[in-house]
């Protein structure tokens, strides 16, 4: 390699380099940013409500929250709860997520079976599902299976029509590119359709995230002797409003760091393609 050719390489090799380090600059303010938001929401919020701008009987208050976490591990039943609705969600995000994907599939491959679900797909899916909250208790029982059957619904139809919907937009002339060589459905669908609906069905993990939280605790609301739906349900009860809210809490924390695991297992994926 000449001297020029050197000295170009380093050059560029040396500007790769500081675009890098502006790149992970930007990824720590942007997380001080988000961390420094948080802590001035949970400040003004305990000074609102110690300056009583805000009842804190009805709004809670950080401290008191923080020694509501401090009873219930003391008390022994916090990661229980803690680990009884999480335990849950898992189930109900990885049977939608999975159950879902699985019916897409049939769907893409049959289009005639496609053309016959679509109305019903479409009804279920703009079912609100606790109103099945009664029937489900009566097929499934008052039990944690109750639980999981709301989880699933809550799930299932919105993946089958969301991955549904990216395997039919996959590019027709790549289709007919695997055809024209000889290609049959199964290769096209292992060879074209489902890595170019890799993205629409990241999605869907990252949707069935929410939609999991959301039907365990519509579940634990009606029938549930344990987890962080029973515990809003019974502080909302006996009007122990700090109870509900460090309930609230931690559930959107259990939740954040389930999508966090979602994007990072989407991160990884994407490497290991590339």
């Amino acid at each position: 390699m000449s001297p020029e050719k050197r000295v170009q390489q380093n050059k560029y090799s040396q500007e790769h380099q500081q675009f890098l380090k502006c790149v992970k600059r930007k990824k720590i303010y942007i997380w001080t940013i988000r961390i420094l938001l948080l802590f001035l929401f949970f400040a003004l919020w305990e000074i609102a409500a110690d300056r009583r701008w805000i009842d804190p009987f009805i709004s809670s208050q950080p401290s008191k929250m923080w020694n509501t976490v401090i009873f219930l591990h003391q008390d022994g039943s916090l990661y229980r709860h803690i680990g009884i609705t999480v335990g849950e969600t898992v189930i109900g995000f990885l049977s939608g997520t999975i159950l879902g994907t699985f019916i897409a599939v049939l769907l893409w491959w049959s289009d005639f079976l496609s053309k016959i679900l679509d109305p019903y797909l479409v009804v279920l899916n703009s079912l609100p599902k606790v109103a099945l909250g009664p029937v489900i208790i009566v097929w499934a029982g008052a039990g944690y299976s109750a639980i999981l059957t709301m989880a699933l619904l809550v799930s299932l139809f919105t993946t089958i029509i969301g991955v549904y919907s990216g395997l039919k937009e996959v590019d027709k002339e790549k289709i007919i590119l695997v055809k024209t060589f000889g290609g049959n459905k199964k290769q096209i669908l292992q060879k074209v359709v489902l890595p170019a609906s890799f993205p629409t069905i990241m999605n869907a993990l990252k949707i069935n995230v929410g939609l999991s939280w959301i039907g365990v605790i519509m579940g634990e609301f009606l029938v549930s002797k344990a987890g962080l739906g029973y515990l809003i349900t019974y502080g909302s009860q006996v009007f122990d409003l700090d109870l509900v809210m460090t309930s609230v809490i931690i559930l959107a924390a259990a939740a954040a760091i389930m999508y966090i695991a979602v994007a990072y297992l989407e991160k990884r994926v994407l490497k290991h393609r590339n």
